[in-house]
Formats: C-alpha cells, structure tokens, sequence
C-alpha cells in the first residue's frame, strides 16, 4: 500500500440526500457536500458523487484510472454502447466518424443559415402565440430540436419525434429510481430511433448531404456504434441548447443590469452563454468508474468504485469561482467544465454556443420588445442529472 493510499480518508456516507430533493434543487445539497469532501457515498443514487471542481479536473484527464465503460451502465441501457461510455482507442475510432460536421467550419459555412431559418420559423410561431405563452416550449424546444433533426439527417422524422426520443432517453438514462415505467418509455423511443436509422440510411447512401447519418454511410463503423452514438446525441444534442437557451434568457430577464450590458453589445451573449453553462450546467452529472484501488484527492476508492461526476457542483466551487452561487457575465473568465474535458469534450459545443449565443438569442431580445418573465405565472427550473427550465411564460410588448 502506497503512503498516499495509507494516509487516506474513507469515503463519507450520505445518507440524507434524497432524489426529490436533488431533483428540485441540488446546489445547498452540493454545496453541503463540497465543503464536508470532495467525495461522499450517496445510497439514493448508489454511488459515490464527486463535487469538488479539482477532483472532477483530475477524473476528466485521467482514463486510465477512471474509466467511461460504467459496469451496467443507465446509458448503455437506454441508449447502447456509445462513444460516452467507452475510453481510448474505441472511444477516438467512434468520435473521429462524426467527421467534420460539428466543427466551426462546418458550421459557419452551412449550419448558421439552417439555424437562423429554424430561429425564424419558431420565433414567427412564438409570437402568434402570443404573450404568455412558454418560451421553452414554444420557441427552445422546437428549435433545438429541429436543427438538431437537420444535423443528424432523419429526413424520415419531425422535431416533434426528436423532443419525445431525446426526452424519454434521457429519462431512462437519469433513472437512478429504476422506475419501470421510465425504462419501458424509453425503450420504445430505443426501437423507434433504430428503425429510422435503419430506414434513412439507404436513402442517404444515394442522396448524400451534410449530414451526421450520411458521412456515416461511409464510414468503417459497425451499424451498433452508429445507433448508439446517434442515440447519445440526440439526448445531449437537443437538451444542452434547449437548456442552456432557456437557463440563459431566464438569468438576464432576472438581472436587468447585465441584460442592459448585453443589448448595448451584442458581442456580450458569447460571455452569458458561458456563464450560464457554469451556472446551471445543463447535464449535471455523468458517471464513471474506477478502475482499481486509488485515491482521489486524499479520499480512498476501491476498484469498481461507481462515480457521479457532478459537474453542476464542481462549476460552483467556491475554491474556483468567486460568489459561485450568483449568476455573472463579469466575473473573472475562468474555465468550467459544463462540456466535459479531456478526449471526451463534447462536440457538440460549437453547434450550441452558435446556435444559441450567435443567432437565437439576439434574435429573441431585437424581436420581443421589452421581454419580460410573467410574473403571476413563475418560471420553474428542474433536474439533476439534467437541469433546466421546465415552465418559462413570458411576456413582450
């Protein structure tokens, strides 16, 4: 036994943290945790949460002791054995067959037009809603949704499809209440996006385009992988913008000082959006497991161990970010880790800052005049595993 692993600490129990409550609202119970240690026990969850920012920074750069393959894995079940879930060189053979379409090129030069016609399109339908109506459901939703439909290439779909497989894939993955009901929701949507992929793919084998699913029709990756990784982004690939879009409308119309800096320069909705993204981060949690006896920040874990990487806390660490709880678009730029880091930064990043801090946002605040939270209809936020808004009325004019 090395020095380090003798002068550990056991792992501490908490017992008191319950799913309801984290679901609600899990920053006082993160920020209990955090100052108690970096790593507790959470039998609600059956595994040990990690909220402290350095041990996350640390369990991100190192895959050889904390691996992304989870021992029966939420996410495998709900989605299959995606790139999320294995390390390197699997995991790089998987990430490099999404190509460049993802990427700032590819994005600039094709995807922002798609993106401001979708914006167009439900910010028109947002509007003959009328005041009241639900930003997130009107407008976040089906936007995301529909540029995401257009990245992947299911022709053979509508953005209607993408919200019900995204939502209740994400459910079964966030299913640490192994509630039946859930898995059974979620294998459906399973089947459902297996048979599209099935279906779209001969088509877009003679009619290429720009598309995930079309560079895909050339690529040596067994048809498993590609079912897998397309269900992984579908879940992320719709909630992060979606999210992170709500998140942030919902912190400006609340602090109408930064919001006055950010109409009087445009150029400020780069800086919300990363504020917002480390504030709520949007997935909050994913998982991995150890891959023998170690030590993590001076706290002992055996091999096996099941982890919850809490992002959501490790982006309020206190020990990084001053006054963490508050949201602030002048704060001291320091990096956070709501896309992930290390080989499995998420690539869909460059799609949501652009499609949320480029074109969605400025759009909304030039064309709703006076936008405004309803305030006898309050806004509700949700979620752990997943957090954003799940009720956002407003009103303009």
């Amino acid at each position: 036994m090395t020095a380090a692993a003798t002068d550990a600490r056991p792992v501490p129990t908490a017992d008191w943290v319950t799913i309801p409550d984290l679901y609600r609202n899990p920053y006082p119970i993160y920020q209990k945790l955090r100052a108690e240690s970096p790593v507790h026990w959470v039998p609600a969850v059956n595994r040990y949460m990690v909220t402290s920012y350095q041990a996350c920074h640390v369990i991100e750069q190192d895959q050889e002791r904390f691996s992304a393959d989870e021992t029966n894995s939420l996410m495998k079940r709900a989605m299959g054995h995606s790139m999320l879930r294995k390390d390197d060189p699997e995991h790089d053979v998987d990430r490099k067959s999404y190509g460049n379409v993802l990427r700032p090129k590819a994005i600039k030069e094709h995807w922002n037009a798609i993106f401001q016609a979708n914006s167009d399109k439900y910010l028109a339908q947002l509007k003959a809603a009328g005041p009241g109506s639900d930003f997130i459901w009107d407008y976040a939703a089906p936007y995301a949704a529909e540029n995401l439909r257009l990245i992947m290439g299911f022709h053979n779909a509508s953005q209607e499809d993408m919200q019900r497989w995204s939502q209740t894939m994400i459910d079964g993955t966030g299913n640490y209440a192994d509630d039946p009901e859930v898995w059974a929701k979620s294998e459906q949507s399973y089947n459902e996006v297996d048979d599209a992929i099935d279906e779209i793919l001969p088509y877009l084998r003679k009619n290429p385009d720009a598309s995930l699913l079309s560079g895909m029709t050339s690529m040596p990756i067994p048809l498993e992988a590609i079912r897998a990784n397309m269900k992984m982004t579908i879940g992320g690939g719709l909630n992060e913008p979606r999210d992170v879009l709500g998140t942030t409308v919902w912190a400006l119309l609340d602090n109408p000082d930064q919001l006055a800096q950010v109409l009087a320069d445009e150029t400020l909705y780069a800086r919300a959006f990363e504020e917002s993204v480390r504030w709520v981060a949007p997935i909050g949690m994913y998982p991995r497991e150890t891959t023998a006896d170690t030590v993590l920040e001076g706290v002992q874990l055996p091999a096996g161990a099941r982890l919850g990487i809490v992002v959501g806390a490790a982006n309020r660490d206190p020990a990084v970010f001053e006054d963490p709880e508050s949201f602030n678009i002048n704060r001291e730029k320091k990096p956070h880790l709501a896309f992930g880091g290390g080989n499995h930064f998420c690539a869909g990043a460059w799609v949501a800052r652009a499609s949320v801090a480029q074109i969605a946002m400025p759009q909304v605040f030039r064309e709703l005049p006076n936008l405004r939270l309803d305030p006898d209809n309050t806004p509700v936020d949700a979620g752990w595993v997943f957090r954003g808004m799940t009720k956002m009325p407003v009103l303009w004019g």
